[in-house]
């Protein structure tokens, strides 16, 4: 056997149990990379292949996936079926931290393949078990050799060498069976709460969606009278309140820049900002900040829009919207909107976030979806007095506010669980902890 030397990448080989030993993956495993690609090719054999996905976005290969016909030579389909207690583990990636994602073929699976992109680790009988190897492959002290020896520069991969002589631990057979069986009971129970507070984390969303809604389109008055709108988009509203064409609600101007091609170097960079349906799409209902700057020569090609205009996409993502926080240029493919008299900027932020389906059902599909203006502007929301709009708003902050420090403690939650869930896969593997 091929015993390995403790090294920065694996600072647990000091502190192993005596009894356990610390190896090369190549002592204990045979590692293959697949060549078998998804095309179906006339005068091969029919097999189903387990792909890079099917891997990535699973930690157990079983027959509930359903798996992409192709085709295989019979010496191919000899040396990449797979069988019950294999890992696959993925050897390319767009980014190094995301490699060598893995997992386990939890039972046989007649005519699966182990496809392309894809390594197939097969523990040697009586070294390694395959359940234990699949804990160990995502534990974070093996990942990060991994990551360490991932090579590439907008693509990282792993060389077969890189697989076999990552060094892992190795406990006696017996141990390492106890160890794999606690780790699937406490995981599950992990994964289990994360599934929970994931749900209610949607719930809340959900929730949130739906009490602007019924703010923007009926009021704050439970039991306010209604009427129906006539419009599809809107349905029932506040009975007093007024439908308007957007037009008439606000000044609409589109922006510009009148150079192409627009990525010419020679307009950027200078001290004016520039706002593009990136930043639109990324706001928290307000920019605040800005990814990039025209000089003078893109300012005289550009339109300017004060703070605190509401801008609108109306191509690439169309119907996101957000309020300008400061001074900036804009481009054509974002309008500004500009309330009358009686309309509260923030309001019409709110209403005509809730009707997006509907901009999107204005614009029509071509090779990109664009929303003409002329389209959109006759098209009626509802408009209620203005103490009204200023109280909705109100509610709405102070909703959204409560919503969002629930989430944020929700959200937080998850990452520890994540956390405590990464350490104990991290020190049962690595003998830290040892199961009683």
């Amino acid at each position: 056997m091929n015993c390995a030397t403790a090294n920065s990448l694996a600072p647990w080989t000091m502190t192993v149990p005596p009894h356990w030993q610390v190896c090369r993956l190549v002592a204990v495993a045979d590692v293959v990379f697949s060549n078998v690609d998804k095309h179906t090719v006339d005068g091969e054999l029919p097999v189903r292949l387990c792909n890079y996905t099917d891997v990535y976005k699973n930690s157990r290969v079983s027959s509930s996936i359903e798996f992409m016909q192709a085709s295989a030579l019979p010496r191919e389909i000899k040396k990449f079926q797979v069988r019950k207690g294999d890992v696959l583990a993925t050897k390319d990636s767009e980014e190094p931290n995301d490699i060598a994602v893995s997992a386990l073929i939890s039972e046989d699976l007649p005519n699966v393949l182990c496809g392309y992109h894809l390594a197939l680790i097969r523990p040697k009988v009586n070294r390694m078990l395959g359940e234990y190897l699949a804990w160990v492959q995502s534990s974070k002290g093996m990942l990060q050799q991994y990551e360490a020896r991932a090579v590439g520069v907008t693509r990282f991969a792993l060389s077969q060498s890189a697989f076999k002589e990552i060094v892992v631990p190795v406990p006696p057979p017996d141990e390492q069976r106890r160890i794999a069986v606690y780790l699937d009971e406490v995981a599950a129970k992990i994964d289990y709460l994360m599934g929970l507070r994931r749900q209610q984390i949607e719930l809340l969303k959900e929730q949130r969606a739906a009490l602007i809604q019924q703010a923007v389109t009926r009021g704050l008055k439970r039991h306010a009278a209604l009427r129906e709108s006539g419009l599809p988009w809107l349905g029932q509203i506040a009975r007093h309140w007024e439908l308007k064409p957007v037009k008439y609600a606000a000044r609409i101007r589109r922006g510009k820049f009148g150079h192409r091609p627009r990525n010419d170097p020679a307009y950027y960079g200078g001290q004016y900002p520039f706002v593009q349906t990136g930043d639109v799409a990324t706001a928290k209902k307000y920019i605040t900040t800005h990814t990039q700057t025209l000089n003078e020569k893109g300012y005289g090609v550009s339109a300017q829009f004060p703070a605190g205009t509401l801008l609108m996409a109306i191509a690439a993502n169309i119907g996101d919207l957000a309020i300008l926080g400061f001074n900036a240029c804009v481009p054509d493919s974002i309008v500004g909107l500009f309330p009358y008299k009686g309309v509260e900027v923030e309001f019409l932020y709110y209403q005509l976030s809730c009707l997006q389906s509907w901009l999107h059902a204005l614009a029509p599909e071509n090779t990109q979806m664009n929303l003409n203006v002329d389209r959109f502007s006759p098209q009626k929301i509802a408009v209620p007095p203005h103490d009204e709009q200023k109280e909705i708003c109100q509610f709405i902050i102070e909703m959204e506010a409560q919503v969002e420090a629930t989430l944020s403690t929700y959200n937080r939650q998850l990452e520890l669980l994540s956390e405590y869930r990464a350490t104990l896969i991290y020190e049962y593997v690595t003998g830290q902890r040892s199961v009683t």
